[in-house]
């Protein structure tokens, strides 16, 4: 004999059997998790092997705020560059825009002439560019930096543009020539003016000589006839 159940119990295990039948059953998986096993680094047989996983050191990172639409970067050319380096608490240490004339600087990239982080930073740029270097102390000036603008083991953050790049390196700029004095119309130096010698004393004119008195004429022959001579001509 089967007990009569309540239309309200009936109903509810009514409906108890449909959810079972239209619900499919749930599965409960256990996740699996992957754990990435490191592989030795391989080698060529002819090199000793050493025992042991690769570990990275550090690593050189970079945000490229402009994509410049010149030539691409090459190494061993000549990079001119704006720059500006700060320390890691803010502190601006060098500025291109600060020296005189607010001149970029030229160098060779890739010929050790900077620091690593420099030599490697301007990979993959255009000539026109502009990129922020976050250089590890290790790929700047080490563990004992450069006091006492740059500390111990410090870490550098760089914003650089390349600007150009070119096959030989820049010529010196030639000074400009000093302004001249106006040119003076004498040309030489003028030659100092001699104290005017006192002029010679005129010599006394010679004292007129008196003429000579003409020699008298030969006497002639006194005749034998007169007997005077004639007057001499001083005694006039």
């Amino acid at each position: 004999m089967i007990a009569k159940l309540p239309s309200i119990t009936l109903l509810a295990a009514l409906t108890t059997v449909a959810t079972a039948q239209t619900t499919p059953k749930a599965t409960t998986t256990t996740p699996h998790h992957t754990t990435a096993i490191a592989k030795p680094a391989t080698t060529p047989p002819n090199i000793p092997k050493v025992v042991g996983i690769p570990k990275p050191l550090f690593t050189l990172r970079y945000i490229d705020s402009k994509i410049g639409t010149g030539a691409p970067a090459e190494e061993r050319k000549y990079y001119t560059v704006h720059y500006t380096g700060w320390l890691t608490n803010g502190t601006k240490f060098d500025s291109s825009f600060d020296h005189p004339g607010g001149e970029p600087i030229t160098f060779p990239y890739g010929a050790h002439r900077v620091i690593i982080g420099w030599d490697t930073g301007f990979q993959g740029m255009h000539v026109g560019g502009k990129r922020r270097l976050f250089v590890p102390y290790q790929l700047a000036y080490g563990e004992s930096g450069r006091p006492p603008v740059i500390p111990a083991k410090a870490d550098l953050i760089f914003d650089v543009e390349l600007v150009s790049m070119s096959d030989t390196p820049p010529q010196p700029k030639t000074p400009p020539a000093p302004p001249t004095a106006p040119e003076s119309p004498q040309k030489t130096a003028p030659t100092t003016q001699t104290t005017p010698t006192t002029p010679t004393t005129q010599t006394a004119p010679t004292t007129q000589t008196s003429p000579t008195t003409p020699t008298a004429p030969s006497t002639p022959t006194t005749p034998t006839t007169p007997t005077n001579n004639p007057p001499h001509p001083e005694t006039l």
